[in-house]
């Protein structure tokens, strides 16, 4: 039996994990902010479903939460950082409060809980983390700025504690799933007080309408994928899910890149010549 942390179990892809974590056999300590929609769950795996409460905006909780986990359970196999909800509006639309809010849930919360979970993780000389992105974090579009502030800070952090972690046998993987059919879209998602000025990049209202444009992704199957990379090693960095996701990505890596190919005269005219 393989013991799995997972925060943001309630909904989305952290709900389909752990169901399907839970009926292959596995412990799961999975994070909730309400234990309503966890009954059924708690019901049917008294022995094998941990149900935590947990705010990742409450950065102390966070610390006490996975320490007591891993002293509790001895060592723990997989931590998914999982939590975390879509925000949509241009950045002039957007208040401060809902920007200091979707930075202290989708980048510290991932941060600190990932954080929490190092110093157990090297002791024990093994395990994987997985920090749930999105390609979101490498591909920017209109009226999701701070989305992608905190998917694009988030893969910087996990790719140098990726590094960071290798030499005491961690692997960490990054997923960037594409649009699915969850709740990030069809519920959890926040909208700014929106602007007439803005109109012309609004187009991520029809996204969010599942009356008008249901995203493509399944997370069944996303979720099962996801569980079957822990099997994988080396542990891969970077997975993407879904067929237009993964095409967006490296269209955009591909025009990135010739950008900065473009730049090499420019870049050289500013280095220190040695005589």
């Amino acid at each position: 039996m393989r013991t799995w942390f997972i925060t943001g179990v309630s909904s989305g892809f952290g709900n389909e994990m752990t169901r399907q974590i839970l009926a292959q056999g596995d412990r799961v300590i999975g994070t909730v902010r309400s234990r309503k929609k966890m009954k059924d769950l708690i019901v049917r795996y008294p022995d094998t479903f941990d149900c935590q409460l947990l705010d990742v905006t409450d950065v102390p909780a966070v610390h006490r939460t996975v320490s007591e986990a891993f002293e509790k359970y001895g060592e723990i196999d997989v931590v998914i950082s999982n939590a975390g909800y879509g925000l949509f509006g241009c950045a002039e639309e957007l208040s401060d409060a809902q920007v200091d809010h979707i930075l202290a849930t989708n980048l510290v919360g991932s941060i600190q809980i990932i954080r929490s979970a190092l110093p157990y993780m090297r002791l024990q000389q093994r395990g994987r983390i997985i920090q749930i992105s999105s390609y979101g974090g490498q591909v920017a579009y209109p009226a999701n700025s701070m989305y992608h502030a905190t998917k694009f800070g988030i893969e910087g952090f996990c790719e140098s504690v990726a590094q960071e972690m290798a030499q005491f046998g961690i692997g960490m993987t990054i997923v960037e799933p594409g649009g699915a059919r969850t709740e990030f879209r069809y519920g959890s998602a926040k909208i700014a007080n929106l602007m007439p000025e803005y109109k012309s990049s609004h187009a991520f209202l029809d996204m969010l309408d599942a009356s008008k444009n249901l995203a493509p992704g399944d997370p069944v199957k996303m979720a099962a994928r996801i569980i079957e990379s822990t099997g994988q090693n080396p542990a891969p960095l970077r997975i993407v899910f879904g067929s237009q996701a993964l095409k967006a990505t490296i269209e955009c890596l591909e025009k990135r890149i010739d950008e900065y190919k473009a730049q090499e005269e420019l870049a050289a005219s500013t280095d220190i010549i040695s005589k």
